[in-house]
Formats: C-alpha cells, sequence, structure tokens
C-alpha cells in the first residue's frame, strides 16, 4: 500500500519464538529485514497487564502475533491492550495474527443458559482496535461470521501433506485418513484428497464434556497405516482411546496430525504410553519442554506459511493462494525440498 513503507511486527509473550522465527522468514521473504518492534509486555504485582512500545508506530501496517492459548485470559488481555496501544499511538491498520484462537470452542449455545463465548472475545477484539484478523485451523468455520472485519483462516493441512508426502513416501498406497468424530469430516476430507488416500470416521458418544462413552470404527482400515486429523489436542484421552480402537480393527499403524497442540495436563503422558506411533503438531502454541522431550511428538513449523500470509496481506495479494501446493512448497523447501 503507496503510505505503509514497512509491514511491523509486535509480539505478546505467548509465542515469543513462533513471532521471532515469523520475522526471520520475512526477512528472507523480503530481502530486507523485519524485525519484532521494541516493547514491554508485563505485568504489575496483582497481575494488571503494561504495555509500552518504544518505537515510532504512527502510520505504519502493525502485525500483532499473540495466540491466545493458555493461560488463555492473560494473553488474550495482552492482545488488547497491545491493541489498544498501538490504536492509540497511531498505528494505520492492526491486524492480530492469532495463531491459535482460544474460546473457538465455545461458538455455540450446547445447552440453556451457556454462554457464545468466542462471540464476546470477537466483539473485544473489534472494540480494541484490530481492523484484521489472521489465524490458522478455527474450530469451527463459523467464527469468521462473527466479525464484522475481514478474517483470513489458514489451513495446516496443506503443511501435514507435505509431510506425509515426505514421511510416508513410499507407502502412500498404504494410508487411510481417519476424522476421530463425526464433526471432523471436513477437515480430514480434504487431508485425504491432498494424499489421494480414503477416509474413515471413528464415532465417539460422550457423557460428559472430557470422557467418551463409546467408539465404532467406519470404514475399513484393516492393514492400513491410519492417519487421525483433528484440529485440537487438549487432553490427550479421546486421540489415544480412537488409536486404541483403530489398532482393535486391525490397523497397521496409527500416527496423529493436530494443528494445535494444547497438551494439557496429562496429555504428554498419554500420547508417549499410547499405541500412536508419532503425534504430529504445529507450532502456534508454544510447546513445552515435556512436549519437546517426547519422543514420539514431533513439531512442524508454521513461521514460513504465517510469514507469507503476514506479506501478502501488506502486499494486498491473496492469501488463499497459500493453500496451494505451487506456492507453499517453494517456502517449505528447507524442510520439504526433496519431497
Amino acid at each position: 500500500m503507496p503510505t505503509m513503507t514497512e509491514p511491523k511486527l509486535i509480539a505478546g509473550n505467548a509465542n515469543l519464538p513462533l513471532a521471532k522465527a515469523i520475522a526471520r522468514r520475512m526477512t528472507m521473504h523480503r530481502g530486507a529485514h523485519t524485525g519484532l518492534v521494541e516493547a514491554r509486555v508485563e505485568r504489575f504485582n496483582d497481575g494488571e497487564i503494561f504495555v509500552e512500545v518504544f518505537e515510532n508506530v504512527r502510520g505504519e501496517d502493525m502485525f500483532i502475533i499473540q495466540p491466545t492459548s493458555n493461560p488463555a485470559n492473560d494473553n488474550l488481555m495482552e492482545l488488547l491492550i497491545i491493541s489498544d496501544a498501538l490504536r492509540r499511538s497511531s498505528a494505520a491498520r492492526i491486524t492480530a495474527v492469532i495463531p491459535y484462537f482460544g474460546y473457538a470452542r465455545q461458538d455455540r449455545r450446547t445447552k440453556a443458559r451457556t454462554p457464545i463465548s468466542a462471540k464476546l472475545v470477537a466483539n473485544m477484539m473489534v472494540e480494541a482496535g484490530i481492523e484484521r484478523i489472521l489465524t490458522m485451523d478455527l474450530h469451527a468455520a463459523q467464527i469468521q461470521g462473527f466479525f464484522d472485519i475481514p478474517v483470513d483462516n489458514l489451513y495446516a493441512s496443506p503443511i501435514f501433506a507435505l509431510d506425509i508426502r515426505t514421511h510416508f513416501k513410499g507407502q502412500l498406497d498404504q494410508l487411510t485418513v481417519i476424522s476421530p468424530d463425526v464433526g471432523g469430516v471436513a477437515r480430514a476430507r480434504e487431508l485425504a484428497k491432498r494424499v489421494n488416500a480414503p477416509l474413515a470416521i471413528v464415532d465417539k458418544r460422550r457423557e460428559k464434556p472430557g470422557e467418551v462413552a463409546e467408539m465404532t470404527v467406519i470404514g475399513n482400515v484393516q492393514d492400513k497405516i491410519c492417519l487421525i486429523v483433528d484440529d485440537i489436542c487438549d487432553t490427550a484421552g479421546t486421540l489415544c482411546k480412537a488409536a486404541e480402537v483403530l489398532m482393535q480393527a486391525g490397523a497397521k499403524e496409527v500416527h496423529s496430525y493436530i494443528s494445535h497442540g494444547v497438551m494439557s495436563g496429562p496429555a504428554v503422558e498419554r500420547v508417549q504410553n499410547s499405541v500412536m506411533k508419532s503425534l504430529v503438531i504445529s507450532d502456534t502454541i508454544q510447546p513445552t519442554e515435556a512436549v519437546k522431550a517426547a519422543t514420539n511428538i514431533r513439531i512442524v513449523p508454521t513461521a514460513p506459511v504465517f510469514a507469507q500470509a503476514i506479506v501478502n496481506i501488506w502486499n494486498g495479494t491473496s492469501v488463499s493462494s497459500l493453500f496451494e501446493d505451487a506456492t507453499l512448497i517453494p517456502i517449505y523447501e528447507s524442510l520439504y525440498g526433496g519431497e
């Protein structure tokens, strides 16, 4: 855009390694140094958040990199307060880059007298001065409609497809993509099409949140390498149970591809002790030391795709082009160049 000379990045404390990686990748993409705007985001003794931006941002195109992951409330407030600080400092445009959008699981009223928290969070973001959202794999696509501002929702499936074609080379005809529930079929079908694999479903019935009463495999998984695909792995109970059910149904191996590794409570221990050969997650949420140390958990980077999306937004060019292999493979060449 003619009045905006450089895109400027600023980050909260939720995932600083990802923010720094995005800045490095943008430097590579543009051939010009892109760093994080110098600022302090800290807490008073009573837990209140204080933000001070040390650089001039007047008239600049600002991108705040801040997933609203655990602790969700603290990270959400950091995002809102950073946005308010930038708006009051006369930034020309504020885009929130939210790799993991917290509260997305509360996208509708499932019973009487419950909130739609995702809509409330959307209202708060717009009120804080955010003018555009860039995120990845929203839990529910309809959340985009909660905003009256542009929302660009990137997908992990094209990245996972590159990873699968690299790590299962020579075995692609043995793959079956698995949706762990009926609601995730569209996501699983998208990945299945990309790797030219059949689709099966693990149908589950929940007695209450976090507890699964019964699981049934719909489809043929006999002697297949099963790839479970989902957007969120929280406590990993459902995931590990689904892997067991698939092995009992005759699967040869079970692997999982999950967009957002929330990995709460006993999740890492459950994954390590499960029948799954590997769990692949993205780095939209900063992995804990336990996650990084787990032998059967692998992390794929999202910085290349987020960096290119930010450049495209700044340039006013297509973000949806990043869903195509022809665009994605070059920016992941260092990882999957030989696939």
